[in-house]
């Protein structure tokens, strides 16, 4: 028995935490072997996830005799899945208990308790929670920029402009973290005239936008369908010298695309290349979507070419537009080819792609193929669409093939009985 293995273990089953709680327990009973506070921490995790809250205190206590293994790691996962598991007093409640098992309720430990609320759409209960603390715990900036970011995921801009008062207040000026959230709440609201007059406070105040916050107003204009505006905010990111990333080329290649403007968005590439920043995953997948929206299948597939090229491994995002295509060409070997080279890559479809390959090998008369997609989308734990079953069906019945129909039909019932 060795860390590494049982590591290796809880990773493969962090799905399945009967197996992987009974590996546990019995690789801890191995003479000369004792668990890790890291692989401790792996398994009171995958308790949480599948709210086996009993069993995670009880390790929890067992991890606390053996002698200061819960450390503020421990007590994070503890406090995200009880908050994930909408049990948010009790997570409030696991914070005020720290310090019985030697964690400080410092303002580090604080602020992951308003992280976890805030990120589990819960900012007023963080919000009560830090009032309550505030007077013995001292807040920092981290503190009141969670806030503000939780407000502006709720769309409660005023409250969030009232936390930034109070953060004046505290002494900490608002920073380029706390206007972005702002910005990019009023983004999400297409209110850009907002976004504008918060960028010239940003400036006059002395605290200058960031590629992140410029990335944000850029790509959501560009998405309102606003691309020349979208395009200008190039020329401000370059009035305050920021430095370009991958993000940044990506939105603007999006952008590009969107607008039907292919050729502008190679250019993109270029100087991405010019400027030592490598295309990534997002790049390619934009590009190959763009390119299968314009019927351009060799363009996609060289684009593929020189993704393995560039050791740039695909996703299903990747091969979805490509698959698409094909359906919609008729392109029957091409179709293969692409799944052939999907699985060789690892790649599992997602349950889109499952519902369009079976449905489009069925209506093409493949039937072989789309029972063995479609009781591979089972197996998964995809619950194909009745539409789905009865397509599949009545093309076997009509074919006669009537054990191929018993299985989909059981296949169905097992389905029925995952949903109810």
């Amino acid at each position: 028995m060795s860390a590494r293995l049982v590591n290796k273990f809880l990773s493969r089953f962090s799905n399945d935490w009967v197996a992987a709680f009974g590996f546990f327990t019995r690789a801890g009973t191995q003479a000369g072997y004792c668990h890790s506070a890291d692989l401790y921490d792996m398994m009171v995790d995958i308790l949480g996830k599948f709210k086996q809250f009993d069993l995670m205190c009880g390790l929890i206590s067992q991890m606390h005799e053996i002698g200061g293994l819960v450390s503020l790691a421990t007590m994070t996962k503890v406090m995200r899945r009880l908050c994930g598991a909408n049990r948010w007093s009790d997570a409030i409640d696991a914070f005020h208990k720290m310090d019985r098992f030697g964690v400080a309720k410092d303002t580090k430990a604080m602020n992951v308790l308003l992280d976890t609320l805030c990120k589990e759409r819960s900012v007023k209960r963080a919000r009560g929670a830090f009032q309550a603390l505030k007077g013995t715990i001292p807040p920092n900036e981290s503190s009141f920029n969670t806030l503000v970011h939780g407000w502006c995921k709720a769309r409660m801009l005023k409250e969030a402009r009232e936390t930034m008062e109070e953060m004046e207040r505290h002494g900490f000026n608002p920073s380029v973290i706390t206007y972005t959230s702002l910005i990019e709440a009023y983004c999400m609201e297409k209110d850009f005239q907002t976004v504008d007059g918060i960028l010239d406070e940003m400036h006059t105040k002395g605290c200058t936008p960031n590629i992140i916050t410029y990335t944000i107003v850029m790509h959501t204009l560009g998405k309102a369908g606003r691309t020349q505006e979208a395009l200008d905010t190039f020329g401000k990111v370059k009035q305050d010298g920021c430095a370009l990333d991958a993000s940044f080329y990506n939105s603007l290649i999006y952008i590009l695309c969107r607008a039907g403007r292919l050729q502008d968005a190679n250019f993109v590439v270029e100087e991405m290349h010019r400027t030592g920043i490598s295309p990534n995953l997002t790049t390619f997948n934009t590009l190959i979507s763009a390119a299968c929206d314009h019927s351009q299948a060799e363009k996609a597939l060289k684009l593929l070419v020189q993704m393995e090229e560039q050791s740039c491994k695909p996703d299903i995002k990747t091969y979805t537009p490509l698959l698409k295509l094909c359906c919609r060409r008729q392109w029957v070997k091409t179709l293969l080819f692409l799944i052939c080279h999907m699985f060789r890559k690892d790649i599992t479809p997602d349950f889109s792609t499952y519902t369009l390959l079976v449905s489009w090998l069925c209506r093409n008369g493949r039937l072989t193929q789309s029972c063995l997609f479609l009781e591979e989308m089972v197996l998964k734990g995809f619950a194909p669409q009745q539409e789905t079953f009865d397509l599949v069906l009545d093309k076997l019945k009509k074919m006669d093939m009537l054990s191929a129909v018993r299985k989909i039909q059981l296949l169905r019932m097992q389905t029925e009985g995952t949903r109810c």
